[in-house]
């Protein structure tokens, strides 16, 4: 998963945050085989996650990394200050995370709670 940061390998795709969470949602739901059928919840859940995660970053511009970091990650000196300066957008990713993480949470925690 490390991979998701910068957007994808650092292209400055969409964001990882969010790919991690479609990813954590796909891994409990999706088929174990090709045999099986997905559940259909990974679907529902994934969907849920995406507009959550369109709302958190609408102020940015767009759900990619570029948007909302705005930063160069193929230029050395841009990444390093973008974790180094504390006037960096590295603290608006770190809060993105997180609330992408609590949303996740939540969806799940709504989800077995129905499971109940």
């Amino acid at each position: 998963m490390g991979a998701f940061g910068g957007g994808i390998a650092s292209t400055g795709n969409v964001c990882g945050s969010l790919l991690g969470g479609v990813a954590l949602i796909s891994s409990i739901y999706s088929r174990g085989n090709l045999e099986e059928k997905d559940d259909p919840r990974m679907w529902r859940l994934s969907y849920k996650l995406s507009k959550i995660f369109e709302g958190l970053t609408e102020s940015y511009g767009g759900i990619n990394c570029r948007d909302i970091a705005r930063v160069g990650w193929r230029d050395r000196e841009a990444t390093k200050d973008f974790y180094k300066n504390p006037e960096s957008r590295h603290k608006i990713c770190a809060q993105l995370v997180g609330d992408v993480a609590f949303a996740l949470g939540e969806i799940l925690d709504k989800e077995a709670e129905t499971d109940s």
